[in-house]
C-alpha cells in the first residue's frame, strides 16, 4: 500500500508522460516541434528503430516506426491530444497518457512552466 500523498498522486497524477508512434521522422519531428512551440509539451524525444506488430482491420502488421516520448501535464493533456490528433497521418493514432508517480521535483516544476505559459 502507498504512502496517503502518494495515493492521491496516483489517483489524480499532475504529470503525463504521453507515448505516440509516428510512420516517419518528418512526422515526429513535425509533431513534436508543434508540441513543444505551442506549449502543449516540456519535452518530446523521439526515439528511431522502433518496429510495431499489431492487428490492423483485420491484418497482422509489422512495420517500422518512430517513438515520440511527451512529457506534459494533465492540464495541458487536451491540448497535447488535440495537437497530435490533428497533425498524425494514422486514422488512429497511438496516444497513451502514463501517470508520472514521482521525479525530480525541479525537473517537474520546469515542465509545468513550459506547458502553462501557453493556456
Amino acid at each position: 500500500s502507498l504512502p496517503p500523498e502518494e495515493e492521491a498522486i496516483v489517483k489524480d497524477p499532475s504529470h503525463l508522460v504521453l507515448l505516440c508512434t509516428c510512420p516517419t521522422m518528418e512526422a515526429a519531428q513535425e509533431i513534436a516541434s508543434t508540441l513543444v512551440e505551442d506549449g502543449a509539451a516540456a519535452c518530446v524525444n523521439i526515439v528511431t528503430g522502433l518496429t510495431s506488430v499489431y492487428r490492423w482491420q483485420g491484418e497482422t502488421r509489422n512495420d517500422s516506426e518512430l517513438l515520440l516520448v511527451v512529457k506534459t501535464t494533465a492540464a495541458a493533456y487536451r491540448r497535447a491530444e488535440e495537437t497530435i490528433q490533428r497533425l498524425h497521418a494514422y486514422e488512429l493514432p497511438e496516444i497513451i497518457a502514463v501517470p508520472v508517480v514521482k521525479g525530480l521535483s525541479d525537473y517537474l516544476h520546469w515542465v509545468t512552466l513550459q506547458t502553462s505559459a501557453n493556456q
